[in-house]
């Protein structure tokens, strides 16, 4: 003998109604709300660079004192856009290329130069002070910007 069920209408209403609140409990649950690290941004990425002096006696009693840039290398993706924001904290100024991005300025100490520039190709660039250029200018000055 077999089995009849009856389903009233309101009882379907209400079985919806809680499959409903369970498909969207779960969707809530298992949504990621982490955006792609690697995602291209209409932003560009902000590195912060600053100015570096080490001052030192040799054993000659002579004062040496040497600058450079730090980080000394920044690594950076090949199409993405950077802001480099240059702090000169140490040296009076430093004017600057960055050889194979068309990149130059001059960072002044207590000063922030703000340079905007997109990695289109790949290599090792590098940050180049004109000011210090070699030992007898208390050089060279120079850091590095790497595009993979």
């Amino acid at each position: 003998m077999s089995k009849v069920l009856f389903v009233q209408k309101k009882h379907l209403k209400w079985l919806a109604f809680v499959a409903l609140i369970l498909i969207l409990a779960m969707a809530f649950w298992s949504w990621d709300r982490s955006k792609a690290a690697s995602g291209n941004s209409s932003e560009p990425r902000p590195i912060e660079l600053v100015t570096v002096e080490f001052k030192t006696t040799g054993t000659d009693g002579k004062e040496q004192e040497v600058y450079r840039w730090d980080p000394g290398t920044i690594i950076v993706q090949k199409g993405e856009s950077i802001e480099l924001r240059i702090n000169g904290f140490q040296g009076k100024s430093h004017p600057f290329v960055i050889e194979g991005l068309g990149v130059k300025g001059e960072v002044k100490k207590g000063e922030t130069t703000v340079v905007r520039f997109t990695a289109d190709r790949e290599g090792t660039y590098p940050i180049i002070c004109l000011s210090h250029t070699d030992m007898r200018h208390s050089g060279p000055m120079v850091g590095y910007i790497v595009v993979d």
